[in-house]
């Protein structure tokens, strides 16, 4: 699929039909959303432009993120797209050459619709394809400032319920691994994105009246930066506190089983004493040994429970 936005005097148009590429005046935007290889080249045709393979796209190399040529900036970005199952990675390629913006992308994602959005209630303030990429930009860090918030509200949800949680404790210790997870995936688009902007910001074909624009963009990132690294503290103090109540739990578990061995200790060495197999036992053979040795187990208890309780430790 193929969308192409273009400016007819004061409003922007948009178009579907990809053979009218060639035709359209005022280029700003051309989005290639899971092209078709007739599409993608046909795209190159009419614009003199070429996009990377996929393969190329996702490699992490400086070199393949950002590269110039020929008055084009070519850029590729990662995003974070939510699935049912959770959050996912998933590469973006920008071209931007003449002022006006190519790109590629598989499946489609919430930044690029609620971009559209935007433009359709400020027009005027898309007067370029520089214009679509930079409120594309702040779109994303928007939506990664909002599942941060989201992940620190759950932290804090997780915070105060801690001591009254009646979950498994393998529920969780899921649920901590899987904010950490989300947390490290926002940090890493983040700082993928510092990198590649970075980059533009010293490009000489990115327009000097708009790099103060990227400059806020960039402060925003490492304000999220910043934000990461907070969330990354509270849930390993989190996790670590945690980990440490179930330890307490345990302690006092074992120490239970610990002070009842130990006050049955005194009654099972005299138990055993009596039930040696020899006549010189004293009270073997009297009538009332046997009530004398229950008595002697009772009290031997008791001695052991009260020692422990003069001492505190039960």
């Amino acid at each position: 699929m193929v969308r192409i936005f273009y400016k007819e005097g004061r409003q922007i148009k948009r178009e579907n039909d990809i053979r009218e590429l060639g035709h359209l005046p005022n280029l700003l935007w051309v989005d290639l959303q899971s092209p078709t290889p007739e599409e993608e080249e046909w795209v190159e045709t009419k614009c003199s432009i070429s996009f990377q393979t996929p393969q190329e796209i996702v490699e992490i190399e400086s070199s393949s993120r950002f590269f110039e040529q020929q008055n084009t900036i070519n850029a590729n970005s990662n995003f974070l797209r939510i699935n049912p199952d959770g959050y996912e990675i998933y590469p973006v390629s920008f071209i931007l050459h003449e002022n006006v913006l190519f790109t590629y992308r598989q499946g489609d994602s919430k930044t690029f619709a609620d971009t559209v959005k935007k433009m359709k209630v400020s027009q005027e303030t898309f007067q370029t394809g520089v214009d679509f990429m930079l409120v594309l930009l702040e779109t994303r860090i928007e939506a990664d400032a909002d599942s941060l918030e989201s992940i620190s509200r759950d932290i804090s949800t997780i915070s105060k319920n801690l001591t009254h949680e009646q979950k498994a404790r393998q529920e969780v210790l899921i649920r901590i691994s899987g904010l950490q997870e989300i947390t490290m995936m926002l940090r890493e688009t983040s700082i993928d994105k510092q990198r590649v902007l970075s980059s533009i910001l010293r490009s000489q074909y990115f327009p000097e009246d708009r790099k103060e624009h990227l400059r806020i963009i960039l402060k925003d990132i490492s304000s999220l930066l910043e934000y990461t690294t907070f969330n990354f503290e509270r849930l390993e103090y989190l996790q670590n506190t945690f980990m440490g109540l179930i330890n307490l739990e345990q302690s006092q578990v074992i120490k239970i089983f610990t002070v009842v061995t130990i006050i049955f200790m005194p009654p099972t060495l005299i138990a055993g004493i009596f039930g040696m197999n020899y006549d010189i036992i004293p009270t073997s053979h009297d009538t009332w040994g046997f009530w004398e040795a229950l008595v002697m187990m009772v009290v031997s208890s008791l001695v052991v429970l009260w020692f422990f309780r003069r001492k505190r430790w039960i």
